[in-house]
């Protein structure tokens, strides 16, 4: 009762008022000096409430204001990462369709990374945004959680098997090039792709709807709970499902990607002494009078050919072929170092808040920072394609021009800031130096294959070789 009195008047004010009408009424004489004391001390306390309440009432606000901040950035860093993952993602694909330089026995499983990202960014990402948003809460019900998670793990797997084909590709192609052919075939490449696709479902949907993945506590929890969708699993679960999905393919990609480095840097090596004998040998001719065009008809074995115009020997297209198998090995190898990157904090929190239990408890924010960097891995592949490599950067230009040019044909009466398009039979303005940094590229946007707006509709032979690609 006493707390209760003292949750309702934390002050002690109303015990004060009450004992004073209660000396009143029971005295005869009182001290007027006392009285008017004892008014100015409830006077005082009653000020003080009052401050207090008002510094409640603004701590109130700031904290309303600072959650409203906290909500609008991390729905807008949601909102950035599927979109990115979603659009970046789509843009290799349609790369690579449109582009035949593209049509590689690596970007067919660069092609299938990107749509099992997406679809990681449709069912995994939109989810999770759905709970993180609504406070922990799961709108759809008992049945779609099961797939919500089955999904999740399937996907996730899926992204991480074909960096690992990718690695083995790249292997065999660097370290092995002359067999590269005949291991690579587009057999085998159907049928990794295959096993990539179909593997996940034995760690994601089959242990998941049978409920061997959690402890029937959980399961009877979930029943009764149904706007919740936790997923917490058990240690036999967590240790195999956690070895499939990240730490054995992680291995194998470190392997691989090692004894690609010692290769290239082998070759490298190599490269450079053939560099060095072709100049001691050139040099060897000049001092006794031989012409070195005189043996540009010779066959041999150095991987080199005369330069018949300026007399010097220059590696032949083999090195060339090298340098870019190096380079796409170098993009590749940051794609994987990306990967894990993002996801190895989402494994190692995954396997040990499960072997340590409850005395491991991990605050929800963590979780959720965990969850999103490695979600955040699939709208980086597309970055990385872009800037690491350029057969990719030139085909992702292309395209996004394409897809702009074909928004304009869309829309053709409208122009900008009101100006009217020119006149039929108008030349096009050229470029000069004043908007771009190089003469090589004044000559090639003056010299562009893409033809005017307002030509396209009588010249359709025109616009369709526009469109057509390498």
């Amino acid at each position: 009762m006493e707390d209760l009195d003292k949750r309702m008047d934390p002050y002690g004010l109303l015990m004060m008022a009450n004992g004073s009408l209660y000396g009143l009424r029971n005295v005869t004489e009182w001290n007027e000096s006392s009285l008017l004391g004892a008014g100015a001390g409830a006077l005082e306390n009653d000020e003080s409430w009052e401050e207090t309440r008002r510094q409640h009432v603004a701590d109130l606000a700031t904290t309303n204001w600072l959650f409203v901040v906290l909500f609008v950035l991390k729905a807008l860093i949601m909102v950035f990462i599927i979109i990115a993952a979603l659009f970046g993602n789509l843009l290799v694909i349609v790369s690579v369709m449109r582009h035949r330089k593209l049509r590689v026995i690596t970007n067919y499983f660069v092609v299938s990374l990107a749509l099992a990202d997406m679809l990681v960014a449709i069912w995994a990402m939109c989810f999770n945004a759905s709970v993180e948003l609504t406070n922990g809460r799961w709108l759809f019900g008992y049945f779609m959680c099961d797939v919500w998670n089955s999904l999740d793990v399937y996907f996730s797997t899926v992204s991480i098997l074909h960096l690992c084909c990718i690695s083995v590709d790249r292997y065999y192609a660097i370290v092995q090039p002359l067999d590269y052919p005949l291991i690579m075939t587009q057999s085998r490449l159907v049928v990794m792709l295959a096993v990539v696709w179909c593997s996940p479902a034995l760690v994601s949907f089959l242990p998941i709807f049978m409920g061997w993945y959690t402890t029937q506590e959980h399961l009877r929890f979930r029943r009764r709970h149904p706007d919740l969708c936790g997923f917490q699993v058990n240690r036999p679960y967590a240790v195999i499902s956690s070895s499939v999905s990240f730490w054995v393919p992680g291995v194998i990609m470190i392997l691989m990607y090692c004894r690609i480095y010692i290769e290239a840097d082998r070759q490298e090596r190599m490269l450079y002494r053939s560099k060095v004998a072709t100049a001691l040998l050139n040099k060897h001719l000049q001092i006794n009078g031989i012409s070195a065009a005189g043996l540009s008809t010779i066959p041999s074995d150095t991987a080199t050919m005369v330069d018949t115009s300026s007399g010097e020997m220059r590696p032949c297209a083999a090195s060339s072929k090298m340098k870019r198998e190096r380079k796409a090995a170098r993009t590749l190898g940051i794609i994987m170092s990306a990967f894990l990157a993002c996801w190895l904090p989402f494994f190692l929190w995954y396997i040990i808040t499960t072997l340590c239990g409850a005395e491991c408890h991990c605050p929800q924010a963590v979780v959720t920072a965990v969850f999103w960097v490695g979600y955040f891995n699939s709208a980086l592949n597309p970055i990385i394609y872009a800037y690491f490599n350029r057969e990719f950067r030139v085909a992702f230009k292309k395209t996004l021009q394409s897809c702009c040019y074909h928004l304009l044909l869309l829309f053709p009466s409208r122009t900008s800031h009101g100006h009217t398009p020119p006149p039929r039979g108008t030349p096009p303005p050229q470029i000069t130096n004043s908007n771009v940094s190089s003469a090589a590229e004044i000559h090639f946007l003056n010299n562009s294959s893409l033809v005017r707006l307002d030509d396209c509709a009588k010249t359709p032979e025109l616009v369709r070789q526009s469109e057509d690609v390498i």
